[in-house]
């Protein structure tokens, strides 16, 4: 875990002092369980132990005080991710370059069988925002479900790709579903009719779109703080007419909570036999690449010996 410190340590209060043993000890927990939060995640964690008020003063002290303290190596540099920036194509950088072994090893993952072969339904999970993409993945990876963070709502372009490849699943004999998570407010509501609508229209198919978080009934059970609603969302007046002057974050959620909530309705909608059925045939695939990757050497042998004869 890198705490580097890059700076001297503050003159911190002890106000700020116990943020940052709070901030560490909610991180900690997280990261045991394999999560790395965003600072929004971290700050609803705050939030739901009355640690400080719900206010986006709040917000921008807690995120001047994590990156104090990342600075002056008090906090984990790994802790937060900002997602949505990462580089790519450093993969190897200052890494070993693999062997031939390692190479074969990591090629039989590319050897899959479609474990949602015969299956009635083909579910995608869609999140509105990508801060919560890591989330959604880690509960669709689970089933091998495809995900997709919307960053909003969806562009044309990628509205109309999705809607194609959903024609091509329902022409395959499937249904699609799309389950959906957003944020309670007027445009996040409204996001779960938008995907639907026009996913239908450009996969001219009827697609399912079930929105499962968040929901009132969430708000009732959970009770995550509000948010005053934005006036000037042009959905306001018909959102608040249901619903009233207050929306509610998804990421004020916790982690390990939305993971089990996907992950229960795929099982809900999957036939489970068919699917481990379809986990054998390719476990027994992969045994072959093991096999080849542990004999290298006599492979090798064998090449060189054809070569000379």
């Amino acid at each position: 875990m890198p705490r580097i410190a890059y700076n001297t340590i503050p003159n911190f209060k002890r106000a700020t002092w116990e943020v940052i043993d709070q901030a560490n000890k909610i991180a900690d927990r997280y990261k045991s369980m394999g999560f790395n939060l965003t600072l929004r995640q971290l700050y609803y964690q705050f939030i739901s132990i009355d640690f400080f008020p719900n206010s986006e003063k709040s917000y921008d002290r807690l995120g001047t005080i994590i990156n104090n303290a990342r600075l002056a190596g008090m906090f984990d540099w790994d802790y937060i991710q900002d997602r949505g920036r990462e580089a790519y194509g450093t993969g190897w950088d200052m890494h070993e370059t693999p062997t031939h072994e390692d190479l074969i090893r990591d090629a039989r993952w590319g050897m899959s069988v479609d474990l949602w072969e015969g299956q009635e339904r083909r579910i995608e999970v869609w999140v509105e925002k990508q801060a919560l993409e890591e989330v959604v993945q880690r509960a669709a990876d689970t089933y091998r479900v495809g995900y997709f963070a919307c960053k909003g709502y969806v562009s044309q372009s990628e509205m109309w790709a999705a809607g194609q490849r959903l024609r091509r699943v329902a022409q395959g004999g499937q249904a699609p579903l799309i389950i959906h998570l957003g944020d309670h407010d007027p445009s996040g509501i409204d996001m779960s009719r938008d995907i639907e609508e026009r996913l239908s229209m450009f996969a001219e198919e009827p697609v399912e779109v079930k929105r499962i978080a968040l929901n009132m009934n969430q708000i009732d059970q959970y009770n995550p703080p509000p948010n005053p609603a934005k006036v000037t969302d042009s959905r306001f007046a018909e959102y608040a007419s249901r619903y009233g002057r207050s929306s509610w974050e998804l990421d004020a959620l916790r982690p390990e909570m939305l993971v089990e909530l996907i992950r229960g309705e795929i099982r809900g909608n999957m036939d489970y036999e068919a699917f481990s059925a379809q986990v054998k045939k390719e476990d027994a695939l992969r045994v072959k690449f093991d096999k080849v990757a542990s004999r290298w050497d006599d492979i090798v042998e064998f090449l060189n010996e054809e070569e000379e004869n």
